[in-house]
């Protein structure tokens, strides 16, 4: 890109994070269950979700899991991350109730800055 092809600088929107942690061995229906909640999501025509696998963390049960010991390495914590519109993220949370045994969701407000391909709101055509 040359000086003179530069888009117009991104203007930051509001919008909000669905940050859904749950462990690496929960299951929906024998599927990871981060995989129904990408799904449904994409069902949902939400702008967009991502998976992060930790290498280390605990939650409600307090025992710290870990992949630096092979036999601790199960259960480690998996973050499934949803940002879209706060309307369309409300709008979704009821599809993870019946998904969820245990779990954790956080909601954050945050502003957001796109590029590249994709209506502005929306991540249609990102394909990341």
């Amino acid at each position: 890109m040359t000086a003179g092809d530069a888009a117009a600088p991104a203007v930051p929107a509001r919008e909000l994070r669905a940050t859904v942690l749950i462990g690496d061995h929960d299951t929906w229906h024998h599927r990871p269950l981060s995989a129904e909640i990408v799904r449904r999501a994409h069902a949902a025509g939400l702008a967009g979700a991502s998976v992060f696998h930790g290498v280390e963390g605990f939650g409600a049960g307090a025992t710290v899991h870990t992949s630096r010991l092979l036999s601790l390495s199960e259960g480690l914590p998996v973050a499934v991350v949803i940002v879209d519109e706060a309307e369309r993220v409300r709008a979704f949370l009821p599809e993870l109730d019946g998904l969820i045994g245990s779990g954790l969701v956080v909601l954050d407000e945050v502003e957001v800055v796109r590029y590249g391909r994709g209506t502005p709101g929306r991540g249609r055509g990102d394909d990341r």
